[in-house]
């Protein structure tokens, strides 16, 4: 069976780490993408055994099956703002706290919760740049209205996302803030609370001290995936193991590969790895550019490796869509024994997750 591992130790010492970092501000595990992979209802159980009592979702579907899975206190932050009627009605029944990124997100809530004779919890969106949503900072008025004219709606927070190029600056971050908190003054001088106020993501709460305010967003950092620098303190966390399917020895002068077809030099024992792209395996999330990002991306890839027992052994060619070929000319291994590989949780398909 194909699996992909999660150790438990790795994500709590990643926790012990934001802790940490956080210092005291309320901590939202950010459980979209089906907890970035790792599994939605088990990652949040972990958090929760791990005194976690806040949650992030980006679907409607994601916090059903929170709830479902006997969720019922804790709160669920949903980070996407919807019009969807049925979506709203589906929040609202769920107790989910809601997203307001726009004077039209604003109605469309309170008419929900009005229609439900009931009030709706909810936090302000502010776009400082990164624009996929939210109320844009030069637009306090619309903000305003939002605590003026929304009478079945509590307003309990505000937030926003910032943007951090992978050569992110001290400067760059400061003057999204900057504009975050001229938006909060004007709130505040309007004689209105803006409740739970936070900034950082997993990115920004690593990096910057700054984007602590009440709360932090914790997602990717929870499984060590995001963008790292030396001495972090944080694991990766998620392999993938496979039994191999079949050993064998090809002559020399024989082909392997697909889309890359390497033509043996020596008479050479392989094993079929029943693990490709399609699976997750050698798909890698998004890196800096540039010459040397290139470089040091395309060396990695010539290096990569599989580990059978306590031994390691390269892939010819390229990796394919359901098998890789491994060269074992001189490891110990037969068919069924266990290889084990990286295998980042975010792009992992069609194998089971087991938490160790």
């Amino acid at each position: 069976m194909r699996k992909l591992v999660i150790e438990k130790a790795a994500v709590r010492a990643n926790m012990a780490v934001v802790r940490k970092r956080a210092a005291g501000a309320a901590l939202y595990g950010v459980l979209t993408g089906d907890g970035g992979g790792a599994g939605l209802v088990p990652l949040a159980r972990m958090l929760r055994d791990e005194g976690g009592g806040r949650f992030a979702v980006g679907s409607v579907e994601e916090a059903q099956e929170l709830r479902e899975a006997g969720f019922v206190d804790e709160e669920i932050l949903m980070l996407r703002a919807t019009v969807d009627r049925e979506e709203l009605e589906r929040l609202v029944d769920l107790n989910v706290v809601c997203t307001i990124s726009s004077v039209d997100t604003g109605l469309a809530l309170n008419a929900v919760a009005e229609n439900r004779s009931t009030v709706a919890e909810a936090h302000i969106q502010v776009d400082t740049g990164m624009g996929f949503g939210g109320f844009l900072v030069d637009e306090p008025e619309k903000i305003l209205l939002a605590y003026r004219s929304l009478p079945n709606v509590a307003l309990s927070g505000i937030y926003t996302q910032l943007h951090t190029s992978p050569k992110g600056s001290e400067q760059e971050v400061s003057a999204q803030l900057k504009q975050f908190h001229q938006v909060l003054d004007a709130i505040h001088a309007a004689g209105f609370e803006t409740g739970l106020v936070h900034a950082a993501g997993s990115y920004a709460l690593m990096h910057f001290d700054a984007a602590r305010l009440d709360a932090v967003r914790a997602g990717s950092v929870l499984l060590g995936r995001c963008r790292r620098t030396q001495g972090d303190g944080l694991t990766v966390v998620g392999y993938g193991e496979a039994p191999l399917a079949e050993v064998r020895w090809l002559p020399k002068g024989h082909t392997v590969g697909s889309d890359k077809l390497v033509t043996l030099k020596k008479p050479t024992r392989v094993a079929v790895l029943p693990v490709g792209y399609q699976n997750g395996f050698g798909v890698e999330r998004p890196r800096a550019s540039g010459f040397w990002a290139l470089w040091r991306w395309w060396r990695q890839s010539r290096q990569r490796t599989v580990r059978i027992g306590n031994q390691r052994a390269r892939i010819i060619g390229s990796i394919g869509a359901t098998e890789t070929i491994l060269n074992v000319t001189d490891v110990k291994c037969s068919a069924g024994d266990v290889a084990t590989f990286d295998l980042d949780p975010l792009y992992a398909r069609g194998v089971h997750i087991e938490y160790r």
